[in-house]
């Protein structure tokens, strides 16, 4: 049980955002058998950050050996959860990855897959269409299958790491925003309706990363990115039966897709890019700059998915937090070692959240991670830091 001294709850730790990031560490601390605060802004369950919906790609494929080198883990962790709470997290499909030409990122994420004996095989673009008669590829086009690739049940996975973190004696409050953090050897937390103080805490506030980060002195190089999240509507569901999820690293930048569990009868295709936004908060308004991305998946679908409609029938909002490399940060603060951070996920966090909790809940407890985050660390920014 949490201390007290004065009006003030003392813990262990204090996670500070209570989407998968920061669920996942809560519940690697707590189960850890250490007293756990976790703070979320906003009402739970919420749909205004990134860990929202029922569907993400799971996978081994990465084209960075240090990520794919967690996904064995990863794997093993959700299935771990799954037992835990007696529900399925975790679909599997396979991944088709494509790209026009057999491109460099295609290459050495079949490389990769290769080099680490884990399941795949090539195919061609003939065969895969003649499979699922509703793909339309060329034979330009590269394919692998990595065979062991899914869907994570997003809403469900997110659910379980509350619910075992509360079981584990965890303690939970949403409707609570942080307003302030003060360093010290005792981290004091205060939000609207209460002051907390710790021994450690961890930030893991998705968009509003740079928000709580600034006033600390670290300037991270987050933008922040609204996706639209587009469902397209099956003409005939039969010439996609069976359908694996997909990647296709053509272009600058990837489309990706999923059968649907949000929509009966859609597909989720979506454009791995997004519009700027300088406010979370504003997400819901009209975004300036790249309006043509849901126009590019337009003319993807026409080209390669002539079974479905050529115009999305949903398109919901989600937010990415995106770093210059596209890597997440995971690293202790440059000045206070004793605050712990999480952020800039870069649209592919969610797959790997159990690693992420471990890698956390390790730095929080100053424990050396069993993961290569030489990639992760703030230094990598050759950023200037000042002390409050």
């Amino acid at each position: 049980m949490a201390e007290f001294v004065g009006s003030q709850r003392i813990f262990d730790h204090i996670v500070i955002g209570a989407g998968i990031e920061g669920s996942s560490t809560a519940y690697q601390l707590a189960k850890n058998n250490k007293v756990v605060l976790l703070l979320e802004q906003f009402p739970l369950p919420h749909s205004r950050g990134s860990s929202h919906g029922k569907s993400r790609i799971t996978r081994y494929t990465y084209a960075e050996e240090h990520y794919m080198a967690m996904m064995p883990e990863n794997f093993r962790c959700w299935k771990v959860l799954e037992d835990e709470v007696g529900k399925e997290l975790y679909k599997k499909t396979g991944l088709l990855g494509i790209q026009d030409g057999f491109g460099d990122e295609y290459k050495a994420s079949r490389e990769l897959l290769k080099r680490n004996n884990l399941k795949f095989s090539d195919i061609t673009a003939t065969d895969a269409c003649r499979r699922w008669p509703g793909l339309r590829y060329s034979p330009s086009h590269g394919m692998f299958l990595d065979q062991n690739a899914g869907i994570l049940k997003a809403d469900r996975c997110l659910e379980a790491f509350r619910e075992m973190f509360l079981k584990y004696g965890g303690v939970l409050q949403d409707s609570e925003p942080v307003q302030r953090i003060t360093p010290g050897t005792m981290v004091t937390v205060e939000t609207n309706e209460a002051t907390y103080k710790a021994k450690n805490i961890v930030v893991t506030p998705g968009a509003w990363a740079s928000k709580l980060l600034r006033p600390l002195g670290l300037h991270l190089p987050l933008k922040v990115w609204r996706i639209n999240v587009c469902y397209w509507k099956m003409k005939c569901p039969e010439e996609l039966r069976n359908m694996p999820v997909f990647i296709d690293y053509s272009g600058s930048h990837h489309v990706y897709g999923l059968p649907c569990l949000e929509y009966p009868g859609h597909v989720k295709i979506c454009y791995h890019v997004g519009n700027e936004i300088n406010d979370p908060e504003l997400r819901d308004l009209k975004a300036g700059g790249r309006q043509n991305d849901i126009e590019t998946l337009k003319e993807y679908v026409r080209a390669h998915f002539p079974s479905l409609e050529p115009q999305p029938s949903i398109i919901e909002t989600c937010i990415y937090t995106v770093t210059p490399d596209d890597g997440p940060v995971l690293d202790v603060h440059p000045v206070y070692p004793n605050i712990v951070i999480g952020c800039g996920f870069s649209g592919h966090g969610f797959k790997l959240a159990p690693v992420v909790g471990q890698i956390l809940s390790d730095l929080a407890t100053g424990r050396k991670p069993s993961f290569d985050i030489s990639h992760n660390k703030i230094s990598r920014f050759n950023l200037q830091t000042s002390r409050l």
